[in-house]
């Protein structure tokens, strides 16, 4: 069993796109666009196989964004102590917030925690 595909509802869909296929590698499908209900969507492929679905919807039960509990986290690998270094200082000369600079966590995972430019939590590990 494998996960097939985690979503998350996003305010900003272009924007979110390029920060996941700029600084992850993923390849972005073409846009989708449901005018009826008004939700759009792109699917992110990594290279391992593992897809993103980013969504957003004009409201969502009356409200501009999502108003639920979601997933606390994403993880990436990336495979080395010096592709997490180098990464995470990437993004951080690019503006981005560095909740976590990398370091090896007490369960044994070395690790960066930053922050996707909605504020979603992003771990980069090996």
């Amino acid at each position: 069993m494998k996960i097939e595909h985690i979503a998350i509802w996003v305010k900003d869909i272009e924007k979110m796109r390029k920060f996941y296929t700029h600084y992850f590698g993923a390849k972005s499908n073409s846009l989708y666009v449901n005018e009826k209900k008004g939700f759009s969507s792109y699917f992110l492929a990594f290279s391992d196989g593992s897809r993103l679905e980013l969504m957003r919807k004009e409201t969502i039960n009356g409200q501009s964004t999502p108003d639920h509990l979601g997933w606390a986290h994403t993880a990436f690998s990336v495979g080395s102590k010096e592709a997490v270094d180098s990464l995470t200082e990437k993004l951080k000369v690019d503006g981005y917030t560095i909740k976590g600079n990398p370091r090896t966590t007490g369960d044994g995972y070395y690790e960066s925690v930053i922050e996707d430019p909605e504020g979603n939590i992003v771990e980069i590990t090996i």
